[in-house]
């Protein structure tokens, strides 16, 4: 669980700098996810450029595009930014809760893979930065962004 706790803490975090954010604009649930999901999306983003070599190394161990198509790996970082600041500014939500699906699925896919070989290696969801391994909580990340991704997209 302590391995987790960087995680853990960056997700409560987004969570409440959401609430604060819903709250003062006086807005619901969906503020509060579209908040939520910018903030957690473009802090990864941040963690991942801190090192892209390493994260592109770590992330092509597991993902499926990534391990086809190195650019890829690098590229990442910047669509989860892309998308974190789309969500944050509300800022063509269909696309986005599209591509958000999208890369969730492919994610999760990766890693329910890796995790059936038995892979034992870094989640390169917070970058080098911080050490949490490849396991069910990375697959609860992808799949938990997923389901808000079309919640949304239902919703709207």
């Amino acid at each position: 669980m302590k391995r987790y706790w960087p995680l853990f803490t960056l997700l409560l975090i987004a969570a409440l700098e959401a609430a604060a954010l819903a709250y003062g604009v006086q807005k619901g649930i969906f503020a509060w996810m579209h908040f939520f999901m910018g903030l957690f999306l473009c802090k990864f983003a941040m963690l991942k450029l801190f090192h892209p070599r390493d994260f592109a190394k770590g992330f092509q161990m597991y993902d499926l595009v990534a391990k086809k198509f190195s650019g890829y790996a690098y590229l990442y970082p910047f669509i989860e930014l892309g998308l974190g600041l789309s969500y944050l500014s509300f800022a063509y939500p269909q696309v986005t809760y599209l591509l958000t699906i999208l890369i969730m699925a492919i994610g999760a896919i990766g890693v329910i893979r890796a995790l059936r070989k038995g892979l034992n290696v870094r989640c390169a969801c917070m970058g080098t930065v911080l050490d949490v391994p490849l396991s069910t909580v990375t697959l609860s990340e992808d799949i938990g962004m997923g389901i808000m991704a079309c919640w949304m997209l239902i919703a709207s």
